[in-house]
């Protein structure tokens, strides 16, 4: 794992690189070295104070979700709107709600992808409902519009196709996908079991650095 620092407000690795927010990658810089900060904490700074673009994450789950899986949904969407992440998902019930009530507790911004063109179907915590009219095809909106998605759930009885689906999308678009507890199991997720886990992963993939 790389170091990271802070210093004349720009984030360095130990290489020597800084990280340029307009271009979104890193550049050639001066080598300069400040207080170490972890990932976390430094996309935090990225998005909130230092320019970074704010690139979404997607949280998917079962519109049947039990209460384990409503309360991960909950706690990861709260986890990643703090760093300051917007978010998508499904925009409906069950795990999605679950997610946006998260969003919503934290602060951020979650944007409900809805298959109906209706918005009022949108659950009560989404920030900004998008009626799509397109049905079940905007599973693939959900994968292609953010960077990196988290499944929360799906692989119970009754097995959520929609959820596999996004994942498999991501999976296919090149996407970071992470399977938290009782998500489905694809080749190529990445499992993780604590919603800080799965920001720390998040993070990562955000700065290059996984």
């Amino acid at each position: 794992m790389i170091d990271l620092s802070l210093a004349n407000g720009r984030l360095y690795r130990a290489d020597g690189l800084v990280f340029d927010c307009a271009a979104h990658r890193w550049v050639a810089g001066s080598g300069a070295s400040g207080a170490p900060i972890a990932a976390t904490a430094a996309v935090t700074w990225l998005l909130r104070e230092g320019g970074g673009r704010r690139l979404p994450v997607s949280l998917i789950g079962p519109r049947e979700a039990d209460a384990p899986v409503m309360s991960m949904a909950e706690e990861v969407a709260a986890t990643l709107a703090v760093i300051g992440f917007p978010l998508i998902c499904g925009g409906r019930g069950g795990a999605m709600e679950a997610a946006s009530r998260g969003c919503a507790r934290a602060g951020g911004i979650m944007l409900g992808i809805l298959p109906s063109d209706d918005w009022r179907e949108a659950n009560p915590h989404v920030t900004i409902p998008i009626a799509t009219g397109i049905g079940e095809a905007r599973n693939a909106i959900i994968a292609s519009a953010s960077f990196a998605i988290v499944a929360v759930g799906g692989a119970a009885e009754p097995v959520s196709y929609g959820t596999i689906s996004e994942m498999a999308f991501g999976l296919r678009l090149g996407r970071l996908v992470l399977g938290m507890p009782g998500a489905p199991v694809l080749p190529g997720i990445r499992r993780c079991q604590t919603a800080a886990e799965a920001a720390e992963k998040v993070a990562l993939r955000y700065l290059f650095l996984d």
